[in-house]
């Protein structure tokens, strides 16, 4: 293995325990303030935080020829909203359910990006109708009671997955037709204005609650954002493919590893059973997609969302 693929392995596992842990300062941070404030927080920090890579590396980025430049104000309205609607599920999911099962559901967003882009007119290939089916089968074990019913909370996390998958296949359209740093850092600049909106009209928000957030905030926006963002732009300038699907795909692992050490959290065999189902049919759903293209489309890569 080169040292320059080895060096980006390691960034993108870095990445990958990042967002994995992030689960679980997203659900203590409820513990103080309420789903929209905290999300309203966070992005704010989390686009702030992108300022000093925007700065660094915007002059270096270079647009494709011949596609149709849109405005970053216009793209980031877009990715906002549906990073609004994927977060803010999420996010008041994560009251009611686990962080490993928040962390496990969420990264179903893999198995449906190919499958929600059936709309856009793609062909999902037979690899990604496995891992769906796998996918599926492990929610079923993890989720699922012997009642046949569904948490609340992983029901909405179920919900905020197919958000998740819908802004992947809107920034892999919008990545090339506009700066994607800047977009990135716009885009969570939408998100955290319309939580803060939501916040100020749904829930009592108060400067105590968010002083003693501090630290899952901090986490949530400059760890989770910035900081894991910015090691996946350096990561995927010399990693593989193959090998970034199955690292980000450990995202999950991460937030159970971190929901059992932090906050006691505790997955029974079934739901164990079900977890590695999910993680075989994100991983076979990935490594579908990579192995099959001859050549990356003119659109642009799909990227891993960050939490």
């Amino acid at each position: 293995m080169k040292q320059g693929t080895l060096k980006a392995d390691i960034l993108l596992l870095m990445t990958a325990t990042i967002w994995g842990f992030a689960f679980v300062a997203q659900r203590v941070g409820m513990d103080y303030v309420g789903p929209f404030t905290f999300n309203g927080v966070r992005f704010a920090l989390g686009s702030l935080s992108l300022l000093p890579l925007i700065l660094l590396l915007g002059k270096r980025q270079s647009q494709p020829k011949g596609i149709e430049r849109i405005p970053v104000f216009k793209g980031a309205l877009l990715a906002g909203l549906a990073l609004f609607a994927g977060s803010s599920l999420q996010q008041a999911g994560l009251v009611y359910t686990t962080a490993g099962n928040a962390g496990f559901i969420t990264g179903l967003y893999v198995v449906l990006v190919p499958i929600v882009g059936l709309f856009w007119r793609q062909r999902p290939r037979v690899g990604t109708w496995i891992g769906a089916m796998l996918a599926v089968v492990g929610l079923y074990f993890l989720s699922v009671t012997s009642d046949f019913t569904i948490s609340f909370g992983d029901f909405l996390v179920l919900l905020a997955a197919f958000f998740w998958a819908g802004h992947v296949l809107l920034i892999g359209w919008l990545a090339p037709r506009t700066d994607p740093l800047k977009l990135a850092s716009a885009q969570f600049a939408v998100c955290a204005a319309l939580s803060l909106l939501t916040a100020l009209a749904v829930e009592q928000v108060s400067l105590q609650g968010i002083l003693d957030a501090t630290v899952p905030i901090l986490y949530g926006g400059l760890g989770s954002v910035g900081i894991a963002y910015t090691l996946q732009v350096i990561a995927q300038r010399d990693a593989h493919p193959a090998h970034s699907a199955i690292i980000m795909s450990l995202e999950g692992v991460f937030a159970a590893l971190g929901g059992w050490w932090l906050l006691g959290e505790i997955l029974t065999l079934r739901g164990l059973f079900g977890c590695g189902l999910m993680l075989a049919g994100m991983i076979v759903s990935e490594l579908s997609v990579f192995f099959g293209q001859k050549k990356p489309d003119a659109a642009g890569e799909l990227s891993p969302v960050g939490e």
